[in-house]
């Protein structure tokens, strides 16, 4: 599939972690740069945003005339099957995060 720039028909993660994904990447990214790198239309991209945003996964602060993200990696996933798990365990398996480090008890 190397040079194939067709979209595939199914993807392991879905939009909503695609956009977290390109939120922890670039903090400061534009709704419209979101949608082209996610496939979904800019409209889908704020929806989505404002998922994120409203179940506390991310904060969203203005800076100008531009939006600032900041992802909160403690809040847990919501899937029964995951909730056990976190948003920056996920980004940290994906590489978007570097993992905390555990201090040492002596």
């Amino acid at each position: 599939m190397a040079g194939d720039s067709k979209k595939p028909g199914w993807t392991f993660l879905t939009n909503h972690s695609h956009v977290l994904v390109c939120i922890a990447d670039e903090p400061d990214i534009r709704g419209r740069d979101i949608a082209e790198r996610v496939g979904i239309t800019e409209r889908a991209a704020q929806a989505i945003v404002a998922d994120l945003v409203e179940a506390g996964y991310v904060t969203r602060t203005r800076h100008g005339r531009r939006n600032h993200y900041q992802i909160h990696p403690d809040a847990p996933l919501r899937h029964p099957l995951e909730d056990s798990h976190t948003i920056g365990e996920l980004l940290t398996t994906l590489g978007r995060l570097t993992p905390k480090r555990r201090s040492r008890t002596t």
